[in-house]
């Protein structure tokens, strides 16, 4: 991993292309984004040469310095970008209610890496992704206290690049995260206004006004404590996710979707390891529920902020089939779906307290998270280089936590999994006599 450090070429904060108006200075977040810890959601593109090559390689780009065109198209285009998506450009302020819409810009970094793509293709470990984050450098941090958005441009010797893109979670949830990479990558290919995407929608607290939070709404105090985690990617390919489908069976007229599936599997394998470690006890599984399309009427798709809620799962059995596990999941959601659209306004804020005074009995119980960035079109996501070769999610600083994504073909889902170490090694072993069987 020390070989293929990434060297640090420039850091340069990138302001909107037009000043943000006087009205606007001032953004306040919803309670949803408040009650956030203020950490990034992380995403990385990787481009290959032969792509880029394709797209870049006219007679007048060959004079010039590819890595050199590539930094000016994405910084230009992000600039422009910024002055639709203003807050991204601001600072979050110290009570983290509220950005300071100051257009001091979104910080991007500028690396190398003495190495080829394909080096970092044929063994995709989650520590040699973090050499992509500019996140994970103290002193770039410690340059932008309250920055909302950093992006991290890396080329490789053999011409193709990385770009990393790191979003404060206090404004962004994955829904945003694609309206933001959609508006910039059309502005990087040069589209006229008229077919760029809609212009995004800030509910901020016009839907849930942010407030002093009583401490037994503190996300610190649900925070798992901290242990030696590892993450590692489990690549699950569509045959193996249709025999998970057969396996479980129709529920009512349909099958479960891949994501149901593929996340209850992991679960159940990830429960058998702690509890071969730890006893038995009951779990409970937050499922990420976007909010956009369960509210009445409906919220817009471009709509930026979070609006997603964590549904809980709770699993008192020690062990449990899979189409049991799957079936509970789909009923937490159902249900939750019949609440979804009282999430505004004082019924909102008394949904989410009850929410939170709940959480206490979730305490004893061993906690996981999933995340799901499936059916988002990543792999859409071209600046005038070409589409990504891959995309990944980075390694997760909580335990417990899984992140599914698309394969590129998008019938398969690659899942990043952390877990405490000894977990992890008991998981694995599990997860392969599983998924062999399925």
């Amino acid at each position: 991993m020390d070989q293929m450090k990434v060297d640090m070429i420039a850091k340069n904060k990138i302001k909107p292309s037009s000043p943000t108006p006087y009205n606007l200075k001032n953004f306040k977040l919803s309670l949803l984004d408040q009650i956030q810890l203020p950490i990034y959601g992380l995403i990385i593109f990787f481009y290959s040469a032969d792509d880029t090559e394709t797209n870049c390689s006219t007679d007048h780009l060959k004079s010039l310095d590819k890595y050199s065109y590539y930094s000016k198209r994405l910084k230009n285009s992000l600039s422009q970008t910024l002055t639709s998506f203003y807050p991204m450009a601001g600072r979050l302020n110290d009570e983290a209610v509220s950005i300071d819409c100051n257009d001091e810009g979104a910080l991007f970094v500028e690396a190398k890496m003495a190495c080829n793509l394909s080096e970092v293709l044929t063994q995709p470990d989650a520590e040699l992704l973090n050499h992509f984050l500019p996140t994970n450098d103290p002193k770039t941090l410690e340059l932008v206290p309250g920055c909302m958005a950093l992006i991290q441009l890396t080329s490789f010797q053999c011409g193709g690049i990385a770009i990393s893109v790191c979003l404060s979670h206090k404004l962004t949830d994955v829904s945003s995260l694609v309206n933001i990479l959609h508006s910039w990558s059309s502005t990087a290919r040069g589209f006229c206004e008229a077919t760029l995407p809609p212009s995004p929608v800030f509910v901020g607290d016009s839907l849930l006004q942010p407030r002093g939070l009583p401490s037994f709404m503190s996300r610190q105090n649900f925070m798992p404590p901290p242990g030696k985690l590892k993450t590692k990617r489990f690549v699950f390919e569509a045959s193996k996710i249709a025999n998970l489908k057969a396996q479980v069976g129709p529920i009512g007229e349909l099958y479960p979707s891949r994501v149901e599936v593929v996340s209850a599997l992991i679960l159940k394998v990830a429960m058998a390891a702690s509890q071969s470690l730890s006893g038995s006890r009951p779990s409970v599984l937050f499922q990420a529920v976007d909010l956009r399309r369960r509210m009445k009427p409906p919220l817009p798709k471009n709509t930026i902020g979070n609006l997603f809620w964590l549904v809980p799962v709770v699993i008192k059995e020690s062990t449990m089939d899979l189409r049991t596990m799957v079936c509970k999941m789909k009923e937490a959601v159902n249900e939750f779906s019949r609440i979804a659209s009282k999430f505004k306004g004082e019924e909102g804020f008394s949904l989410i307290s009850e929410f939170f005074k709940r959480r206490e009995a979730f305490k004893e119980m061993e906690r996981y998270s999933c995340t799901s960035w499936c059916k988002f079109p990543l792999y859409e996501t071209d600046f005038g280089f070409g589409k990504p070769v891959w995309v990944s999610s980075a390694s997760v600083a909580f335990k417990n936590t899984m992140v599914l994504v698309d394969t590129k073909l998008g019938d398969g889902i690659e899942a990043w999994v952390t877990l405490e170490e000894k977990n992890m090694f008991i998981f694995e072993q599990n997860y392969y006599s599983s998924i062999d069987s399925a």
